[in-house]
């Protein structure tokens, strides 16, 4: 007698059940230094339709360029009310949204500083690992980062938030999933 087969395993449709308690989508509590932004947008599928049972995690250095994490012992002060990671499921639109503050360069691997940016974890059902991207700001120093570097530059955009027209501090920035259209998003591996 054979087991029956069971579907093969995904990253999602179950993200929500147990993990509801670390969602986080305030990262900086009053009084911590920096601009304060908001980072919102859309998960959507290759389609361009939304995927409301997904989860957007973000992880980000202080406005110094320090991370709230054991292993940055560099000499950027960190704050306390900072904490650098956040995790946001999807609603029936597929809208995510962050309450943060820009945050500060980080030195790369190579030692030389990286543009302002914040790493994004993207999970959802038929994904059988996370998806890793980065989101930038406009008008910061793209050039020297090495991760947006080594992708084209025709591409680059996708990675760019963009200013809400009429909301001060709100970025925009939508992450789509496949397609090989223009608006996909630059994935990484790591």
């Amino acid at each position: 007698m054979g087991l029956p087969l069971t579907p093969s395993q995904t990253v999602g449709p179950y993200l929500h059940i147990g993990l509801d308690w670390l969602n986080t989508t305030e990262l900086a509590a009053p009084g911590v230094s920096g601009e304060r932004i908001v980072l919102e947008g859309r998960l959507l599928d290759a389609e361009g339709k939304p995927v409301p049972d997904g989860l957007v995690e973000i992880w980000q250095a202080n406005a110094h360029g320090r991370y709230a994490h054991p292993e940055d012992t560099g000499p950027a002060p960190l704050e306390p009310g900072f904490h650098g990671f956040g995790r946001c499921p999807t609603d029936a639109d597929g809208m995510f949204r962050f309450s943060t503050i820009k945050p500060g360069s980080v030195p790369g691997a190579d030692g030389r500083p990286q543009a302002p940016h914040i790493m994004v974890n993207v999970f959802a059902r038929g994904l059988l690992k996370q998806l890793i991207t980065r989101v930038y700001f406009p008008g910061d120093l793209h050039a020297a980062d090495t991760a947006l570097a080594s992708v084209p530059a025709e591409r680059r955009p996708v990675l760019i938030a963009k200013p809400s027209a009429g909301r001060a501090g709100v970025l925009e920035w939508n992450i789509v999933l496949g397609g090989g259209g223009d608006d996909e998003t630059v994935f990484f591996d790591l």
